[in-house]
C-alpha cells in the first residue's frame, strides 16, 4: 500500500502505481510483463457558469451637448427626449431610422436652462433660467417645431430651481434661489402669489387632490403649504436632514413623501398614515440627486452623484430608525465621556468618546459598540455601528438586503422614469443623457 498526494492509498503490484482517484500520483510504467492498457480518456471540465445578475440595460447614449445636462425628459408614446442645458440650449431628441437620436429641434436661450416641466397632453414645456426667468412653448405633434407661448419674465431674483406645470388649476409653480417659492397663472401669466424660505428653495412636489405642495429648502426643511388661488398657509414644517434638500418625490397613491438630502440619506415621510411615521434609507455613498417612485411595484428608484441607481423595495415593513439618546457615559459600561469632568475626577479615568448604536440608539463607548451591521429593514444596506448585544439579535434574516445596486458610470445630475415603457433617463455632469431599461429589476 502507498499514499497518494490526495489522501488515497492504492496497492501496488509488479512495482507499478494504480491511481485510484484524479488528481493524485502520475501512473508509472508497468512492467514488461503486464499488458498494457488503454490510455483513460481526459475528464471533461466542469463549467460553473455564474449566477445571472439582473441590471439595468443600457438602450442608448445622447451625446453633443456643450456643458451640462441640467434636466431631461423621455417623451411619452415617442421615441424622443427632451433636454436643457447650462450651454443655453433646449433641445428634442428623436430617434432616426440608423438608432441614433438626433435633435430635431434646437432652440437657445439667453441665459443657463437650470430646469424644465413638460406636460404632454398639451405639449406644454416649461423652462427655467438661470436669471429668473419661466418661458414657455408650444411643441407640434411631431416634435419637430416649438413656438414661443409666454414668459413670467420677474417669477425669481435669482436661478430657478425647479418649474411645475399643474394642467388641473393651470398653475405654474417654481422655487428659486431668491428663497423664493411663486405659483403663476398659465392663462394670464398673472403671479398669484409666493412663500418665503429660510434658505435657497430647491425643489417642490405637488398633491392636486389637497392642493398641498412640498418645498424643500438648502436648509434641510421640507415646508408643506396650502395653496389658493392667490394665497397659502403653511400646514407643517419636516426636519430630518442634516443636509440641504435636492429632491422629493410625492406617491398620491400611498401618500408617502420621499426627500433626498446632500447628507447621503433618504427619508419616507408617511403622511397618509397620519401617525408621523419617517424611515430613513441609507444607500449612497454622495448626495442623492433625483428621486423617482414605481406605483405599480412599489418600489423606490434614487440616483446619487455617487453614479449609483439604486432601486428600493418599498413593499416591505420597514422600521423607524430610534433616536440616538443622550448620556454623560456609556449606557452599557458606565465609562464616562470625555466632557463629564466629574465622573472622569471622582473615577480617576480618562473620558471616552461617544458613539451610537444604529439599532437601539443608545450611547456607548467605542469598545461596548465595536460590532459592524447591515440592518436593511431600518434602511441600512450599508454596515454600520451596533452594540454587542444589538449585534447578536440581528439574524440573518434581517441581514437580507431590501435594495439593489447598480453603476450608472456617470455623476448623475437629474432622472426620469417613464412608467409606462420601464425606461429611466438619467443625465450627468459629463454632458452625456443615457437611456436604461429598467425592467429586468424595475418589476
Amino acid at each position: 500500500w502507498v499514499h497518494s498526494p490526495d489522501g488515497f492509498r492504492g496497492r501496488t503490484r509488479g512495482g507499478g502505481f494504480r491511481l485510484l482517484k484524479s488528481g493524485g500520483c502520475a501512473a508509472a510504467e508497468p512492467p514488461a510483463s503486464e499488458e498494457q492498457q488503454p490510455p483513460a480518456a481526459p475528464m471533461a471540465a466542469q463549467i460553473n457558469p455564474k449566477p445571472l445578475t439582473r441590471k439595468p440595460v443600457l438602450l442608448s447614449k445622447l451625446e453633443g451637448s456643450q456643458d451640462v445636462v441640467n434636466m431631461a425628459v423621455i417623451v411619452p408614446k415617442e421615441d424622443g427626449v427632451i433636454s436643457v442645458s447650462e450651454d443655453r440650449t433646449i433641445r428634442v431628441w428623436m430617434k432616426r431610422d440608423s438608432g441614433q437620436y438626433w435633435p430635431s429641434v434646437y432652440h437657445s436661450m439667453a441665459a443657463p436652462c437650470s430646469c424644465m416641466s413638460f406636460n404632454p397632453e398639451t405639449r406644454r414645456l416649461s423652462v427655467g433660467l438661470d436669471n429668473g426667468t419661466v418661458s414657455e412653448f408650444i411643441l407640434s405633434e411631431d416634435y419637430n417645431k416649438m413656438a414661443s407661448a409666454k414668459s413670467y419674465l420677474a417669477a425669481h431674483q435669482n436661478r430657478v430651481t425647479l418649474v411645475f406645470f399643474v394642467l388641473e388649476m393651470e398653475w405654474v409653480l417654481s422655487t428659486g434661489q431668491d428663497k423664493y417659492f411663486t405659483w403663476h397663472c398659465a392663462e394670464s401669466g398673472r403671479r398669484l402669489g409666493g412663500y418665503k424660505t429660510i434658505a435657497w428653495a430647491s425643489c417642490l412636489q405637488f398633491d392636486v387632490e389637497t392642493r398641498h405642495v412640498f418645498v424643500g429648502d438648502c436648509s434641510g426643511q421640507v415646508t408643506i403649504l396650502r395653496l389658493e388661488q392667490d394665497n397659502c398657509s403653511v400646514v407643517t414644517t419636516f426636519r430630518g436632514h442634516t443636509g440641504s434638500i435636492t429632491a422629493l418625490c410625492w406617491d398620491p397613491w400611498q401618500r408617502s413623501l420621499f426627500s433626498g438630502s446632500s447628507d447621503h440619506s433618504i427619508i419616507m415621510w408617511d403622511i397618509g398614515g397620519r401617525k408621523g411615521t419617517a424611515i430613513e434609507l441609507q444607500g449612497h455613498n454622495d448626495k442623492v440627486q433625483s428621486l423617482c417612485y414605481a406605483p405599480h411595484t412599489r418600489q423606490l428608484i434614487s440616483c446619487g452623484a455617487d453614479g449609483g441607481i439604486v432601486v428600493w423595495n418599498m413593499d416591505v415593513k420597514r422600521q423607524e430608525t430610534p433616536e440616538w439618546l443622550d448620556s454623560d457615559s456609556c449606557q452599557k459600561c458606565d465609562q464616562p465621556f470625555f466632557w463629564n469632568f466629574k465622573q472622569m475626577w471622582d473615577n480617576k479615568k480618562i473620558g471616552l468618546r461617544q458613539h451610537h448604536c444604529r439599532k437601539c440608539g443608545k450611547a456607548m463607548c467605542g469598545k461596548c459598540s465595536s460590532k459592524r451591521s447591515t440592518i436593511p429593514l431600518m434602511g441600512f444596506e450599508f454596515e454600520v455601528r451596533v452594540c454587542d448585544s444589538c449585534c447578536e439579535s440581528i439574524t440573518d434574516e434581517d441581514r437580507a438586503p431590501t435594495a439593489t445596486f447598480h453603476d450608472s458610470k456617470h455623476h448623475v445630475v437629474h432622472m426620469h422614469f417613464d412608467i409606462t415603457r420601464g425606461w429611466l433617463l438619467t443625465s450627468g455632469n459629463d454632458r452625456v443623457i443615457k437611456l436604461w431599461d429598467m425592467t429586468p429589476v424595475v418589476s
